[in-house]
């Protein structure tokens, strides 16, 4: 019998009208377009807008689409690992309100909380049940609402980062397509880097959190930049190495869009040539979970059956990972 890999058979995004342009940025921080671009090749992103808005409902768009060009209805889905930091309430799992939405009666799912990475920790669990022959249809869907918990005067993370959300359908496959490898990791030492102070168990909501805005993300940029720089690139050339791809055997590139630079030195660890290297930071800034789910949906229309994928990212904990894929259409 053939081996069963989870190949990707459908993917679709959605991303909010509002555009936040560096421009604006400038009225609301010390800082400018030249200085923004300079340091993280962003020069705008999208910003979901309207009062009782959450993180789903930027999923629902993006599902829709995906259903509607696989052909698909809600009701095939067997799971939904929903991969997000910003999800819509503490509990329950914005899987579950999902699924509610869009008529995914049959289906369990849950979210999954990896930082940046998120996307690449929920495809490779979903490949799981993939492979193991336990589901048929597993929805992937990464998305983020980082609006919800940026300080707009804090220079160090209202300029990088944006709403948006990506969603793929993984399926069985037989043919040699699909997710091939992963190399996923974590060390959570990096905690003190990058996190969200308040709101959680430890410090839960009161007058003062709230006060002193304890519940918006908070990074220490250099140190963060330092250990992304390095990691994100070394996790993409060791998944190469092991399944013995060069850089001429790899068609794309698809990193996690946290900063141009560190996308800049994960393809020159890798040997890849910019052109193979996938990126749209510049319009959409870090949307988190949403960032390689964007990617492939705006470069699908590129992408050849056969053609060699190598998915990176980092992300709070700290996380860091990299998955070989064989796009299967």
């Amino acid at each position: 019998m053939s081996k069963i890999h989870a190949a990707i058979t459908a993917v679709h995004g959605y991303v909010p009208d509002y555009i936040l342009t560096n421009q604006e940025l400038e009225t609301l921080v010390d800082t400018n377009d030249e200085w923004i671009v300079s340091r993280t090749g962003i020069k705008e992103r999208r910003i979901l807008k309207g009062e009782g808005l959450g993180t789903s409902d930027m999923a629902v768009p993006a599902v829709n689409g995906l259903l509607k060009k696989r052909g698909i209805s809600a009701e095939e889905i067997d799971l939904v690992i929903f991969c997000t930091t910003t999800p819509d309430m503490p509990f329950p799992a914005t899987a579950n309100i999902l699924a509610n939405k869009i008529g995914a009666v049959n289906a369990w799912g849950f979210d999954l909380q990896a930082a940046c990475s998120g996307f690449i920790f929920g495809l490779t669990t979903g490949a799981q049940f993939i492979e193991n022959g336990k589901h048929k249809k597993v929805l992937v869907v990464g998305g983020d609402k980082m609006s919800s918990i940026i300080n707009y005067e804090d220079r160090a993370t209202c300029i990088i980062f944006g709403d948006g959300c990506g969603a793929v359908l993984l399926e069985p496959n037989t043919d040699g397509y699909g997710i091939m490898d992963s190399i996923l990791k974590s060390d959570g030492a990096g905690a003190q880097y990058l996190h969200q102070k308040a709101g959680g168990s430890v410090k839960p909501a009161t007058h003062e959190t709230v006060e002193a805005r304890e519940h918006f993300a908070y990074q220490e940029g250099p140190a963060v930049f330092k250990f992304a720089v390095t990691n994100m690139a070394d996790v993409a050339h060791e998944v190469m190495e092991r399944n013995a791809l060069s850089a001429d055997d790899v068609a794309w590139l698809v990193p996690h869009q946290a900063n141009k630079r560190i996308i800049d030195a994960t393809a020159s660890r890798t040997g890849l040539s910019a052109d193979k290297v996938i990126i749209n930071i510049e319009r959409y800034g870090n949307t988190t979970n949403g960032t390689i789910p964007l990617c492939l949906w705006e470069w699908e229309s590129k992408f050849k059956k056969g053609d060699n994928l190598i998915l990176a990212a980092f992300g709070g904990g700290f996380t860091w990972g990299s998955i070989y894929l064989k796009w299967a259409y």
